[in-house]
């Protein structure tokens, strides 16, 4: 990109529609700084540069991958800070990335082993309380509790004081339930999922829910790579400071 190009001026308009947002978006990534303060006209119209609108850009691809907290500071190390700052900014969105591949890796087989389990022999004794579960799960009590009020989990109840029993089917729901929040399901998509599960199609409907997940992630790795380039150029001379100047 020539000196001449870089510095040619935009409006508001143009830097949207070369970032792919809106022109109240740009005004609000100037307000949270993640794009320098452009120059005014004596009028006081902005006069944006391509840097803006490069920034701008990566910002956009960037909010689809890490989210816009995380966009709004990696736009702005790579504008203003030191390049092995955002380098270590980047390194840590890609390890998030990569954990949560792994999470759903160790999922898919935890629940293949878990699926192929029999119930048919199930005995009496084999039924858990909450506090049991919750111990052999390693989470609090309170954990499965707020399962059962989000539809997730079934328990029946017994006795005088009608304690929670989790038989061995609600054992294994709870199993599969753990694992998939361990991989970074939410709550609403599992709402919808598990009933489904306590029918038919178990294995073939929770291999598509990871599959989502998979694609999840990797839109989300294919962003942050897509932006990589735009980081980078933003951190050059000619990225954020103007050339051939002092």
């Amino acid at each position: 990109m020539t000196k001449e190009t870089l510095h040619r001026p935009l409006r508001t308009a143009d830097v949207a529609r070369r970032a792919g947002c809106s022109v109240q978006q740009v005004r609000n990534l100037e307000r949270d700084g993640v794009l320098a303060p452009p120059a005014r006209t004596p009028s006081g119209y902005r006069v944006w540069t391509e840097s803006h609108a490069l920034a701008a850009a990566a910002y956009v691809v960037l909010a689809a991958g890490v989210g816009p907290a995380e966009a709004r500071d990696l736009v702005r190390v790579a504008r203003t800070g030191p390049e092995s700052d955002l380098l270590a900014l980047v390194d840590r969105a890609h390890a998030r990335l990569h954990a949560e591949r792994r999470d759903v890796a160790l999922a898919r087989a935890a629940i293949a082993a878990i699926g192929a389990e029999p119930l048919d022999d199930a005995r009496p004794h084999d039924a858990m309380t909450v506090s049991e579960l919750a111990s052999a799960l390693g989470v609090p009590t309170s954990t499965l509790r707020y399962w059962e009020r989000q539809g997730l989990l079934t328990p029946t109840r017994a006795g005088r004081g009608r304690a929670r029993v989790y038989t061995p089917a609600d054992v294994r729901d709870a199993r599969i339930v753990h694992q998939l929040r361990l991989a970074g399901y939410r709550i609403p998509p599992l709402r919808a999922l598990m009933p489904t599960l306590r029918g038919h199609g178990r294995a073939s409907d929770v291999a598509a829910a990871l599959r989502a997940r998979d694609e999840n992630i990797d839109a989300r790795s294919r962003a942050l790579l897509q932006a990589a380039a735009g980081l980078l150029a933003l951190t050059t001379p000619c990225g954020h400071r103007p050339c051939g100047r002092s």
